[in-house]
């Protein structure tokens, strides 16, 4: 049994006290919150995303630890995940990039922390980031980052205007691959990175989970022809992502008829989309190919894919959706850059193929379309296992709560304060 539980075993009405019950310090920061830490996330907002969906898993966590979960950005559709999950949002507008906002946040965000007896901040993003930065220095407050992404540094500030999310007490690498940027591009100790893959929801990514009521309906609403191997590319439709690579690669099967589906979203980018139509009729692939804008039920989605793609001609910090379709059992194909060379293990789980190299692409759909029964059962229970061990939502939130009570550990201790109960055994 951890400490938190251990603390609210122990007492009569395991309800924390509101945060006017707290005592406070001489700076006018709440000395920490009954039962357990209380935690701040900080992002731009909360529409949709990776980053998004991490951040209300870990509030999701901290609450069913024991602590006390608060997310503060602009808001979204996902705050009422947060209200499900026990957590807390704060509505600030932490989606601005202007300077002056920025500082102007910093001020809101230590207003926050007093009032709310905040004992570590976690920053996602950039622009939050340098606002939350500020705050903890201010207030002496434990302060971590996640580094999601490999950042551009192309234009003149951008380096320094990065730097913020390797300035933290602990840096969050979401990949090998993200740790490795991170050594190479910015001056960090090795010895506050902490590599925590993104995790994802096994046991709703669970082919047992997913009905044939469910697949079949979606194979309807798709008007796909029985008996049809089915190639499926989750993707917002944007160029990095390659579909044209895609679609060349399509043009060279040499296996019969074939469907596949582009699923995601043109967000606006009517002009890629066109692109891609025209190039579908070019090659002669209206009746292969269909886009299929978003999709409400991806778990079906992959069930009903023979193959699922991913074509990236750019480094991707994790590509969930490969992990995803892992977990459901699908043979995957993915460019090899970025953090798919960590998550696929070539000839066990799926294929890697050079970026932009339609001949491989092919080569490799062939291979994977042409599977036995046996081949493709024995790839599943792989894929399945390969993912339950090593990117599950419970792994990567219990690493973090990990990294959390590390420094606040540490920080209790340098302050010779009386303990906080352990987010974590």
């Amino acid at each position: 049994m951890s400490l938190i539980a251990q603390s609210m075993s122990q007492s009569p009405d395991p309800t924390p006290p509101r945060p006017s019950d707290k005592p406070s310090g001489a700076d006018g920061q709440t000395d920490g919150y009954a039962g357990g830490p209380v935690i701040l996330q900080v992002l731009p907002s909360l529409v949709s995303g990776g980053v998004e969906r991490g951040t209300v898993d870990m509030a999701a966590a901290i609450v069913e630890a024991g602590g006390r979960a608060i997310v503060a950005s602009s808001g979204g559709p996902m705050v009422r995940e947060l209200a499900r999950a026990g957590a807390e949002h704060v509505a600030l507008p932490l989606a601005s990039k202007n300077p002056w906002r920025i500082r102007k946040n910093a001020d809101l965000l230590i207003a926050l922390m007093r009032r709310e007896g905040v004992d570590l901040v976690h920053a996602r993003s950039r622009a939050p980031a340098w606002s939350a930065w500020r705050a903890c220095r201010r207030t002496g407050t434990p302060f971590v980052t996640t580094v999601h992404a490999h950042y551009a540094i192309n234009l003149p500030g951008k380096r320094r205007y990065n730097s913020v999310m390797t300035r933290g007490d602990r840096v969050i690498a979401i990949s090998n691959y993200i740790a490795g940027y991170i050594q190479e591009n910015y001056k960090v100790d090795p010895s506050i990175i902490r590599t925590i893959p993104r995790g994802i929801d096994v046991r709703r990514l669970d082919p047992a989970a997913v009905t044939a009521e469910r697949v079949i309906k979606m194979a309807r609403d798709w008007r796909l022809p029985d008996g049809v191997p089915v190639i499926a590319v989750p993707a917002r439709l944007t160029r990095l992502k390659g579909h044209l690579v895609i679609l060349d690669a399509l043009a060279r099967l040499r296996i019969g008829e074939v469907r596949c589906l582009f699923i995601g979203s043109d967000q606006g980018r009517k002009r890629y989309r066109e692109e891609l139509e025209a190039r579908i009729r070019k090659l002669g692939l209206e009746s292969s190919v269909h886009i299929t804008d978003h999709c409400d039920d991806m778990a079906s989605a992959y069930k009903l894919a023979d193959v699922v793609v991913s074509a990236t001609t750019e480094p991707e910090g994790f590509g969930r959706v490969i992990v995803e379709a892992q977990a459901m059992g699908r043979p995957v194909i993915a460019t090899a850059i970025g953090a798919p060379q960590e998550t696929v293990i070539p000839g066990q789980t799926g294929w890697l193929v050079p970026p932009g190299n339609p001949d491989a692409l092919a080569a490799a759909l062939e291979e994977a379309l042409t599977l036995s029964p046996d081949q493709r059962q024995a790839l599943a229970d792989r894929t399945i296992a390969h993912v339950r061990a090593n990117y599950s939502r419970d792994r990567m939130c219990d690493a973090t709560l990990d990294v959390y009570e590390e420094l606040l550990i540490g920080h209790q201790a340098s302050a010779h304060a009386e303990p906080h109960a352990a987010l974590h055994s």
